[in-house]
């Protein structure tokens, strides 16, 4: 009997990640791919990127509208309110097997809770990891007490999930989705990713991206325009920025990023959305990474590409060491950025093992959800403490 299998993706870094495994699901035997879209794939201020899903050839089954005009705290919340109205909807009307949702969130706590009340299984992925600059870190743990089946990144966090009184043989650690592309995505050639920026971008150049910390007292302007400014420090290289999350204070940072190329027209160039295969040319190829995004800790150690990550978002996550941490403020941007492109660290980079995995995780999640019952009921497993 052919098992239907929901996908939720709400952002266009989420669906990198979740290419493959659609992928797999679409074309293994027993299964039967359905497709959830929401969040800011439909939101034309940040690239309508739903368009790149249908373009990969997959059929959107269900489309969830989601995103307010805000981004204050009031404004996400209602969001998510609309989110957990619109994805009981979508759920009822495709009454999946299961659904599978990555990350933390807000929209997929929406479709984590509206899977929950309506007893659809979920299949949680990337569960147990930490970041604890951003409201995340608990929408994460969250999901995954809504979860019957999870699929971890490392050991580490597969240990943590079970911490949380997950049944040890629901929990597997399979690696990253994100590694997958390594091995299975023709990158773009550069030729082509230059003319659909309509920017002439060449090595030296780095790739930044700076999200809002949702945790915490940082501040989202400020610290784009340190980085902004510490970018200025080595005018021989080139920028690629691409827009913040739709988080909470991110629509005060694009500004920013547009006054910028505006001023360095032949420097630097700003998107919304790269696409994975674009990101993935523009990722190997760059001199570092720049910001917080999650792809400087996941991805890029694969590319032997460094990372200079800024702030406390990323705080929690393991990273290779090809990673840098440093504060939010400009000298603490440029040293790290100075240590980065150093011939040694460079180096260094290359050789780096990625904590993260070696590529197989799709196959490996697909093969186990095509065989295993799919629970929604479950027990919490006490840990046992010796006295």
């Amino acid at each position: 009997m052919t098992r239907r299998i929901a996908v939720f993706t709400g952002t266009r870094a989420e669906y990198g990640l979740l290419y493959w495994l659609m992928k797999d699901i679409a074309a293994h035997p027993a299964l039967e791919l359905e497709l959830i879209v929401s969040g800011m794939h439909l939101s034309p201020e940040f690239g309508s990127t739903w368009r790149e899903i249908v373009a990969d050839g997959f059929t959107i089954d269900e489309r969830v509208e989601i995103l307010l005009s805000s981004d204050t705290p009031v404004g996400i919340a209602k969001s998510t309110g609309l989110a957990t109205m619109g994805c009981a909807e979508a759920l009822d009307r495709l009454r999946p097997d299961a659904i599978v949702i990555l990350g933390d969130r807000f929209e997929a706590l929406a479709a984590a809770q509206a899977a929950l009340i309506l007893r659809i299984p979920v299949v949680h992925l990337h569960g147990g990891e930490a970041t604890e600059g951003a409201i995340d870190d608990s929408i994460r743990h969250a999901i995954t007490k809504m979860a019957s089946l999870h699929f971890t990144a490392t050991e580490p966090y597969r240990r943590r999930v079970i911490q949380m009184g997950e049944a040890d043989d629901t929990v597997f650690d399979v690696g990253a989705l994100g590694i997958d592309h390594l091995h299975r995505s023709a990158a773009m050639p550069m030729a082509e990713v230059c003319e659909s920026l309509n920017f002439h971008l060449r090595p030296p150049y780095f790739l930044a991206t700076y999200h809002p910390v949702t945790a915490g007292e940082e501040d989202a302007v400020a610290t784009t325009d340190a980085m902004l400014d510490a970018l200025d420090g080595y005018p021989e290289h080139q920028v690629v920025l691409t827009y913040p999350n739709a988080d909470t204070g991110g629509r005060a940072i694009i500004p920013l990023l547009i006054d910028y190329v505006r001023r360095h027209p032949d420097r630097a160039v700003a998107v919304p959305s790269l696409g994975f295969r674009r990101y993935l040319t523009v990722l190997r190829n760059a001199a570092a990474v720049v910001g917080n995004s999650s792809s400087g800790i996941i991805e890029a150690p694969s590319f032997g590409v460094p990372t200079i990550d800024i702030g406390g978002r990323q705080r929690g996550r393991i990273a290779a060491a090809s990673v840098i941490h440093c504060d939010v403020d400009r000298d603490s941007i440029s040293e790290a950025l100075g240590r980065a492109l150093s011939p040694e660290f460079a180096e260094a980079a290359r050789r780096v093992d990625n904590p993260y995995g070696t590529g197989d995780a799709a196959a490996r999640i697909v093969e186990i959800i095509a065989d295993r019952p799919l629970p929604t009921l479950k027990r919490f497993c006490d840990l046992e403490f010796s006295s």
